[in-house]
This record gives C-alpha cells, sequence and structure tokens, in this order.
C-alpha cells in the first residue's frame, strides 16, 4: 500500500466510526403482518360470538382481523338466541370466558346472549404490535336478482346498500359510499369486491369499467362461491386477469389488486365443506400495526394474498 493511499484511509476512518455510530433502525421500519379481512359472527350469519372468532385468528398468528358482519357493525345493544345447529357454539363461548364475561338471559322459552360491541372486543383483544380489530362491514345489496356484495374495511359507520339497476351500478354505488364516509371522516378505508361467482352474479365486464373500484376477491375460502369456476364460467383468478387486461390495456385504468379471504363462518365443525377459518389471507408491509397504516399499505400494493 503507497503513502497516499493510506492517508485517504486514515482520513476516512474518522467518517466511517461517526456514521457507524449514528446509523439506528428506524422507528417505523416496515414489518410484515397477516390479517384477514373477511369473516363471520353471531352479529349476523356466523355460527359462534365474536370473541371465538377473534380468539381462533389471533391463537393462530394472525396479527389483525375485520370480522365483516352483513349490513351491520358492533355497535349498539344487540341480544341473540344462537341457532339450534349449533349448540356447541354456546358451550364452547361458556366454556372458554365465562361468567362475568358472558352475558345472557331467559326470554320466550330461549336463552339469549349479548353480543359484544367493537369497543368491547378490542379491550379484550387488541394487543399492541401483535394483534388488532378493525371494523368492517360486509355490505350485502343485489341487483337484477344477483348477489351484490362488497367488504367495507376500517368504517366508522355501517353503509347500507346502496342498490343500482345493474350490478355495475350497486358496485359503483357501494363503493362511493365508503368513500364518501372516507372523505367526510378523514378515515383511510377501503372496499373489496367479494365472491365475484357467487350465484354466478358478476363477469369481469361488470368490474372493469369502475373507476374506483381497487379490490376484488381472488380467492375466497367459503365452499358456497364458486371460486374455481365451472366448465363454462372463469374462476375468479382468471377473472382478476381479465379485469387487469381490460382496465391496463382498453380502458387506462389503474391496477384493481387480489384479495385472499377466509369468509369464515363456521368454527364448531371442521370439513371441506364447512366455511372454516385459515385457508386465504393477505401478508400486509406496514409500518405500524394500527387500522390506517394497514389500510394505506394495501392501497399502496405493499401486501401479497
Amino acid at each position: 500500500m503507497n503513502k497516499r493511499m493510506r492517508r485517504m484511509m486514515w482520513a476516512l476512518c474518522p467518517i466511517a466510526a461517526f456514521a457507524g455510530c449514528t446509523q439506528t433502525k428506524p422507528a417505523d421500519a416496515p414489518q410484515w403482518f397477516k390479517g384477514n379481512t373477511h369473516a363471520h359472527s353471531w352479529w349476523s350469519d356466523g355460527d359462534s360470538p365474536p370473541e371465538i372468532v377473534a380468539a381462533w385468528y389471533k391463537d393462530h398468528g394472525y396479527h389483525f382481523l375485520v370480522i365483516s358482519d352483513h349490513n351491520t357493525l358492533q355497535h349498539g345493544e344487540k341480544w341473540v338466541a344462537p341457532r339450534r345447529a349449533t349448540p356447541d357454539a354456546e358451550q364452547n363461548y361458556e366454556r372458554t370466558f365465562g361468567s362475568p364475561w358472558v352475558v345472557k338471559r331467559q326470554r320466550d322459552g330461549k336463552t339469549e346472549y349479548r353480543l359484544k360491541t367493537a369497543d368491547e372486543l378490542r379491550s379484550r383483544f387488541d394487543e399492541p404490535g401483535r394483534f388488532l380489530l378493525i371494523e368492517g362491514d360486509e355490505i350485502s345489496d343485489q341487483a337484477d336478482k344477483k348477489p351484490v356484495h362488497l367488504n367495507g374495511v376500517n368504517l366508522v359507520e355501517a353503509v347500507p346498500p346502496q342498490h343500482g339497476r345493474t350490478v355495475s351500478d350497486a358496485l359503483r354505488n357501494n363503493i362511493d359510499a365508503v368513500l364518501a364516509q372516507r372523505k367526510r371522516t378523514g378515515q383511510p378505508m377501503l372496499t373489496h369486491i367479494n365472491h365475484p361467482n357467487f350465484g354466478w352474479a358478476l363477469t369481469a365486464d361488470d368490474i372493469a369499467p369502475i373507476a374506483h373500484a381497487t379490490f376484488v376477491e381472488v380467492y375466497n375460502g367459503h365452499p358456497g362461491v364458486n371460486t374455481y369456476g365451472d366448465a363454462k364460467r372463469v374462476g375468479a383468478e382468471r377473472m382478476w386477469d381479465i379485469i387487469l387486461t381490460k382496465r391496463l390495456g382498453e380502458l387506462r385504468l389503474p391496477v384493481v389488486y387480489g384479495v385472499a379471504t377466509d369468509d369464515a363462518h363456521c368454527f364448531t365443525a371442521w370439513a371441506t365443506d364447512k366455511a372454516n377459518p385459515g385457508r386465504g389471507w393477505v401478508m400486509v408491509r406496514a409500518p405500524r400495526l394500527s387500522p390506517n397504516d394497514i389500510v394505506l399499505a394495501m392501497e399502496r400494493g405493499d401486501f401479497y394474498s
């Protein structure tokens, strides 16, 4: 090593040492969070109370969950008498959570349970950096006698079905209603179009022209929604490919992202013909585990299904 090179190395050493001493890991460095944005409870047609639903996901390593019951958020007082077809749900609920958490009464010869609100559920299950419940609502609409369902995620208020003359109109009107609530409240929200092949309701031509459509389920774990199509109709993943081709190649519209979900309804019996949890999820790369950060990361496309 010649004299000039030695002088350069000695000159650079203090700079390198200073840089090494001051370099720290950013406090909000992105992390990967596992979550499901579509599940059901006693607040609508799920077979179990929301505590059982939340506990399953938390116990199985998920970081966030949207309990997206039909046309409702977990707000206000609600009592339910569980369906007789699922008595195991009541036993499991009382055995797992017990008194005084479980509140029940007898009415007209039936046992009714008071459902916990979103605030009560968060007080029990939310854990900073580990698990988060995000409020959501499956907006369950119809048009032309076909089911039109979308999930609103991180809502402040439930969104009533907006209806429409065609399925495209209904999709557009419901998406616009979520966007209007987002603008009014200033809270980040997203909407994903659910199980497009449920009832063979939606096609790529219905979805592609909707300018504000940003997400569609390309996988849904419910056995009754025809995720894989049939001999005559394409599956949801192929439909997504057609939507992207039309939007990017013909309509000059932004990307629609593909989401995978459980659409879990069943937590008392396990079989391939049951809508069980653990079948579809998203991995989101966000700086923090918070509802707003999860939504904004998904909007950036910083996730995979």
